[in-house]
């Protein structure tokens, strides 16, 4: 069963990049064309790069490594949190505070000094403090949480630093290449892919395509360390035989706009519809 297939990419709108003004020339080789003024990433090496990036992760994972998934941006935290919680990796996703990587043994010391806090709390012994001595604390535990929750159980680097767009994320991207932590990252087309070790071309704005892709490597940690062979989906009925199967996967509760649309991607990328 493949990894992913064009049907989900297309679904997701994967394939949507950044208006051209705003490309990465460095990013030409994954662009498949342009239309009405945005880049159209080539699906086809998105497939490629996504089952050499999904190896990878799952060969980490087995060998015990720590994976940190890293997304600030809003409308990604929501998907970074619970992706790497389902899978037990490590997680930042409302700030990266500098030097979380380069300066690893100052940042140990922040979450433990936060987990202190949460234990005292627990036991119950500020209770006897006074109200604005209390009420600082809780302020305190709530900020190192906000920022510091997803590293919690980081007691040494990460063997692998996943990155939903590294163009924002590059205080992130700096430091592993620092430390020369591999970097998995899903690219748009305003990214610098010399700059990723696995570069996963795609949209890293829309929220579908993000959480799809996310929860693919999410997938690739569990199996890598649990051996767990991934749920795999029902597969599409065969056609009888001597019947037509159809010619583009497209879902019918997509509305007419997007049907229309994701229609003439897939006839672009499988040749069809070509004028001759």
């Amino acid at each position: 069963m493949a990894l992913l297939t064009m049907k989900e990419l297309l679904e997701s709108g994967v394939h949507f990049g950044h208006r051209t003004r705003k490309w990465n020339p460095k990013m030409a080789r994954y662009i498949y064309t342009e239309r009405k003024g945005i880049h159209i990433i080539d699906l086809g090496k998105t497939l490629e790069l996504f089952e050499r990036a999904y190896d990878f992760v799952r060969a980490q994972a087995a060998q015990g490594k720590g994976i940190l998934f890293v997304g600030t941006k809003r409308q990604v935290q929501p998907t970074i949190e619970e992706e790497a919680r389902r899978c037990g990796a490590h997680y930042v996703s409302r700030r990266w505070l500098g030097g979380i990587l380069t300066n690893f043994e100052v940042i140990r010391r922040r979450v433990l000094h936060m987990l202190e806090l949460e234990r005292n709390f627990a036991e119950g012994k500020y209770e006897r403090l006074p109200l604005k001595e209390r009420i600082k604390l809780e302020k305190e535990l709530a900020q190192l949480r906000r920022n510091l929750d997803g590293l919690r159980d980081m007691d040494r680097l990460p063997g692998v630093v996943y990155v939903v767009d590294p163009t924002v994320e590059a205080h992130a991207v700096r430091e592993a290449n620092i430390l020369k932590i591999p970097i998995v990252a899903v690219c748009d087309t305003d990214s610098d892919p010399d700059l990723i070790d696995f570069p996963i071309p795609g949209n890293d704005d829309a929220i579908k395509s993000t959480r799809l892709i996310t929860a693919r490597i999410a997938d690739a940690v569990i199996e890598g360390r649990e051996g767990l062979q991934v749920t795999e989906a029902p597969s599409a009925e065969v056609p009888a035989e001597g019947a037509t199967a159809p010619v583009a996967p497209i879902v019918e509760a997509l509305d007419l706009e997007d049907e229309v649309r994701l229609m003439e991607m897939w006839e672009e990328l499988t040749g069809e519809g070509k004028e001759s």
